[in-house]
């Protein structure tokens, strides 16, 4: 009598002949970009730690003059001086009725609101700057990377005896693209648009 294969050890053949299923990510993003995201977030919280203590309170107060709720106090605070020292308030007494105070308090409150807003954009300024150079390394890494990839593509090509319809622009394309030149041509196609500025 031949003896018959278990069922359960097929089960384990069928399971171990398949291949392994992986979950897909949770987040729906690459390694790659999770490293990015992270690498910029913990690049945030650095540069708010090294922030110093005025700077952390020229924002707090910004992030807060810059909310509804400043709004709705100034509302209630103006509102209510006005209102009691035009007399419309029964018992309380008109203690400003020419409105100097209010407009003292008014012009002395904008003078320290618009120095801590001018501190908290010197130091957005500051980031930003920092990540636009960060942003141009970035692209001339990438224009000089790509420059080399066409440069050895095209030696492929020349060497396989592959013509394209690109290889008229290929010589102009393998060439590295010098920035200061650039930033020239565009300054001076600037100033040749403003010939009356340098006119005496």
């Amino acid at each position: 009598m031949n003896a018959q294969p278990s069922q359960h050890g097929g089960d384990r053949a069928e399971k171990s002949a398949s291949p392994p299923t992986y979950p897909p990510p949770s987040s729906g993003l690459s390694a790659v970009l999770e490293r990015n995201i992270q690498t910029l977030h913990q690049r945030r919280e650095r540069e708010e730690v090294e922030a110093t203590a005025e700077e952390r309170i020229a924002d707090a107060i910004t992030r807060f003059t810059g909310s509804m709720t400043f709004v709705y106090l100034h509302l209630a605070f103006f509102g209510f001086w006005i209102i009691a020292n035009l007399g419309w308030v029964p018992g309380v007494p008109r203690w400003d009725p020419s409105f100097v105070v209010l407009a003292m308090i008014a012009s002395v409150e904008a003078i320290f609101l618009s120095t801590f807003v001018l501190i908290s954009q010197n130091r957005m300024s500051e980031v930003a700057s920092k990540r636009a150079d960060l942003d141009l390394q970035i692209s001339l890494l990438a224009e000089h990377e790509i420059t080399k990839l066409t440069a050895l593509v095209s030696s492929i090509a020349d060497h396989m005896g592959v013509k394209t319809d690109v290889d008229s622009d290929l010589d102009v394309i393998k060439q590295d693209v010098a920035p200061e030149a650039v930033l020239d041509q565009i300054e001076a196609k600037k100033s040749s648009k403003k010939p009356a500025d340098r006119e005496p």
